[in-house]
């Protein structure tokens, strides 16, 4: 079980190929940087203990690749079973966030990270965005910029289709080292602030 004292965040993903599993790597280490215990688990593996772990965390970050305009089939396979804790509001007032990865650089990739606020808001969570201003975005601007494909809702990560995990790209990796750490922070805050007021 998660430590009583430190933050804890849980990153529940699904990998088709490894892109996103290297993603969700890079989220684990910027969460991880900032004092945090960090549990990664992939979703369509996943086991009760991993669920209790999920129901232990302060933070979830929900990570897919973007299939067909929407999180993967695994992915959305977990989300109907996080419905048990829906009737049960056991993830309420926690923190989410996400990330995703597809082909393109566009992709569609804000569905998902749509999909995935809207799946947070269900349980009634609170959507922490990724923070960042665009990179990339001006004649001075460049490809390693981070957050180079200018998303907003989440971290939107983009690797070719035809090239393996290695392939991800370092900006991408960047951003997504970033969005675990903002996490991590916010969900410091909302811990401290929970315990003042129980003080």
């Amino acid at each position: 079980m998660p430590h009583p004292n430190r933050t804890n965040i849980a990153i529940a993903f699904h990998s088709g190929y490894g892109h996103t599993a290297v993603v969700a790597e890079a989220v684990a280490r910027g969460a991880a940087g900032t004092g945090a215990e960090v549990v990664s688990i992939p979703v369509d593996t996943i086991t009760d203990e991993q669920w209790a772990q999920l129901d232990a965390a302060d933070a979830i970050i929900f990570g897919a690749a973007t299939y067909m305009g929407t999180a993967s089939a695994a992915f959305h396979e977990f989300a109907e079973a996080s419905s048990k804790r829906w009737f049960s509001h056991a993830w309420g007032d926690k923190l989410a966030a996400g990330f995703t990865n597809s082909g393109a650089k566009s992709g569609d990739k804000s569905s998902t990270l749509g999909y995935f606020a809207t799946l947070a808001a269900q349980h009634g969570m609170h959507w922490i965005s990724l923070g960042l201003m665009p990179g990339w975005d001006s004649t001075t601007g460049s490809e390693d910029d981070i957050n180079r494909l200018g998303f907003f809702m989440g971290a939107g990560d983009q690797s070719p289709t035809d090239a393996g995990p290695e392939a991800v790209h370092k900006s991408d990796i960047a951003t997504a080292e970033h969005l675990g750490a903002r996490v991590a922070r916010q969900a410091a805050v909302f811990r401290a602030g929970r315990a003042a007021l129980a003080a």
